[in-house]
């Protein structure tokens, strides 16, 4: 008897044990539900994952609108559906987009449309968050086709179409710059982003790499990964010896994302606290007394708006502005970009940069070039590539074209931003970015170069074939007519253009008292190679008032009508009025000394007067010339040789066509 009693003993503890591991294993759900919906979606992924394992569910049951299900689904199949479909939600939400897919992936197989409706819509996002653009503009249409909702989701669809559409078409093109993960020290642990230049060899940058005294200490509530601002040394692509910078830490708060004076005595900075997965910023200010920094102060209201965020601040060079992101009220939509005038540093009210600039969602990390007049910010509201893509929009405070994605290789199908420049009064040459393209979870610095194409060619003196010393030479945008550049030759006479392939340019070479010249290039051939030789260019002297003989100009026997090889001399002409629209010119015509006077005059003024209306019919301006018939008084040969002979050579001469310049005159611009 005691032998049976310890056997079904046994059997009740077993089957206790067995209760009790089913349950605790059950509990990995409602433990992942837990986290899920505190939004801590780390360790949400973490116990979903492990609840996966606790599902017994044949393939056939989880098919899409699968014949097996009979009656009301039960409720193991909807949990098992729920956990894969909030691990995918659960990876997307801290930009774990690999893993993401693979579950968004799973949850559309057997999505009805009604219990996940969404799915679909994030699934696209994900396999484009990972460059799969067909792939994942096929799932975004498709969703667009079947979601019968008009939502932010549903214009969204529409927006993600189009960026993948983008993106595949931008696949083809030649990139403008190379980009090189930073070396050194810079990129270990956490996130590591804003970078700004201090100086030459210098780049103060945010890291949220874990706080050394945090970790010693085994700290089991405090986060270890606090933002804060570090410095390090360096030039090119590799900087090392980073260290925190000697400024200030408030207690329980991260900052970063700053941006420093052009004296470089002042910082101005994010700081800010994250609670309950919202984030609440204000932009602080902190000045420099030798190699110690002041307690940050928060800049005001002007800047900082209670309940609100400001943050990513950035002053140009010329001292002038502060730029910032915030979703204060008044804005479009999320975080707009916004800024304010200083005044010794403190600023004034803050104004809206606008709707050319800012849209319905994400406008963030200003940075405006002031050498040429352009905002480069990152946006995640337009047709890009996808997540926050750099723009540029060129204009002012008060007035800004529309921007313009900045393509491969600076952006990338995830997130892109905090553009700074090696030297702020040359950018868009050489800088550095912050970008996730290469990490699961985080930031990281990027150095990026201009890729140099250049164009190059030679001026010459008409003359004596000798290069043109102190010719001025300007390139041109064809579209826009647009200076880009502009330079004064030196003795070599030889002129070189930074340029962009697949461009069509003007080149035009001038010089006080020598006729302007233009030609027009194409940059197609710079896809395959770095540079282009220009054709030579030669320049022709004139004075005011001397005449210039255009040879090869016939007439009918007897007549003023221009013979056809006649257009081909004037149309240098053309040439020369069209790059040259401040000089006023004098055609005229002379005849030799056979035939009367008066008819001479009356033929010759015919004749010059033909030159003129054929200018006339190629667009030149009756204003700028004048016909002038001389007839036989002004011959350059004699018509006769000294024994009374005729002289065919010297007549040939006299029946010649001219045109000299009258004036030059002052061209409004």
């Amino acid at each position: 008897m005691k032998k049976i009693a310890r056997y079904w003993l046994v059997i009740a503890l077993l089957w206790i044990v067995n209760q009790a591991k089913a349950q605790y294993v059950y509990d990995y759900k409602r433990t992942g539900d837990i986290y899920y919906e505190a939004k801590d979606y780390y360790s949400a992924a973490q116990y979903y994952t492990k609840a996966l394992g606790t599902f017994k569910i044949k393939p056939e049951q989880i098919l899409p609108y699968a014949v097996e299900r009979k009656g009301k689904e039960t409720g193991k199949i909807k949990d098992y559906e729920t956990v894969i479909y909030r691990l995918g939600e659960s990876y997307r939400q801290y930009n774990d987009f690999g893993n993401a897919e693979k579950y968004y992936e799973q949850a559309v197989s057997f999505n009805n449309n009604t219990l996940f409706p969404q799915a679909r819509f994030w699934y696209g996002i994900c396999l484009r968050a990972n460059g799969k653009y067909p792939e994942a503009l096929e799932q975004l249409k498709q969703f667009k086709q079947q979601y019968t909702h008009t939502d932010d989701i549903s214009n969204r669809a529409t927006l993600e179409i189009s960026c993948c559409e983008f993106a595949i078409a931008e696949a083809s093109r030649v990139p403008g710059f190379t980009i090189v993960k930073l070396g050194g020290d810079l990129n270990g642990g956490g996130a590591n982003y804003a970078p700004a230049t201090i100086g030459k060899n210098m780049l103060l940058y945010t890291s949220s790499r874990p706080d050394s005294s945090m970790m010693q200490k085994k700290a089991k509530k405090a986060n270890p990964y606090i933002n804060n601002l570090f410095m390090a040394m360096g030039s090119g692509n590799s900087f090392s010896d980073s260290k925190e910078l000697n400024i200030p830490e408030a207690k329980g708060m991260d900052q970063g994302a700053a941006t420093v004076s052009p004296d470089g005595n002042t910082i101005y900075l994010t700081r800010w606290t994250t609670q309950n997965n919202i984030k609440l910023a204000a932009v602080y200010i902190s000045t420099r007394t030798g190699d110690k920094w002041s307690e940050p102060k928060s800049l005001g209201q002007n800047v900082n708006v209670e309940g609100y965020s400001s943050m990513q601040p950035f002053v140009t060079t010329d001292g002038k502005y502060l730029l910032f992101a915030s979703n204060r009220p008044g804005g479009m939509g999320k975080n707009d970009l916004w800024y304010c005038m200083l005044e010794n540093g403190t600023p004034g009210p803050a104004r809206n940069l606008g709707t050319v600039i800012n849209t319905r969602d994400e406008e963030q990390a200003p940075f405006y070039d002031a050498e040429k007049k352009a905002l480069i910010f990152s946006s995640d509201g337009r047709v890009g590539l996808g997540g926050l893509d750099f723009y540029r929009s060129e204009g002012d405070m008060g007035n800004w074209g529309t921007p313009k994605n900045l393509g491969i290789p600076l952006n990338s199908a995830k997130d892109d931003l905090y553009y700074t420049a090696v030297d702020k009064m040359h950018p868009m040459t050489k800088g550095y970015i912050s970008s996730d393209r290469e990490s699961v979870c985080c930031l990281e610095l990027f150095g990026i170069k201009k890729i140099n194409k250049t164009i190059n060619g030679l001026i010459l003196d008409c003359d004596n074939n000798l290069p043109l010393t102190g010719a001025k030479v300007t390139l041109l945008d064809t579209i826009l007519q647009k200076v880009l550049q502009q330079i004064t030759l030196n003795e070599t006479g030889r002129y070189s253009f930074e340029v962009e392939a697949k461009k069509h340019y003007k080149i035009m070479a001038e010089k006080e008292n020598y006729f302007s010249k233009a030609i027009y290039v194409n940059t197609d051939d710079l896809v395959r190679i770095d540079s282009m030789e220009n054709p030579t260019i030669c320049l022709k002297h004139f004075e005011i008032g001397k005449p210039i003989i255009l040879k090869d100009i016939y007439y009918d026997f007897d007549k003023a009508t221009l013979r056809p090889q006649s257009l081909i001399v004037l149309d240098t002409v053309v040439a020369i009025m069209l790059d040259n629209p401040n000089i006023i010119i004098e055609m005229s015509a002379h005849t030799d000394s056979k035939g009367k006077d008066a008819y001479n005059v009356k033929l010759s003024q015919r004749r010059a007067q033909s030159c003129v209306d054929y200018l006339i019919s190629r667009g030149i301006s009756t204003s700028r010339m004048i016909a002038k018939g001389y007839g036989k008084t002004r011959p350059i040969a004699p018509n006769t040789l000294p024994d009374g002979k005729d002289n065919p050579e010297g007549r040939q001469l006299n029946r010649r066509t001219e045109f000299k310049v009258l004036r030059v005159t002052q061209v409004s611009k």
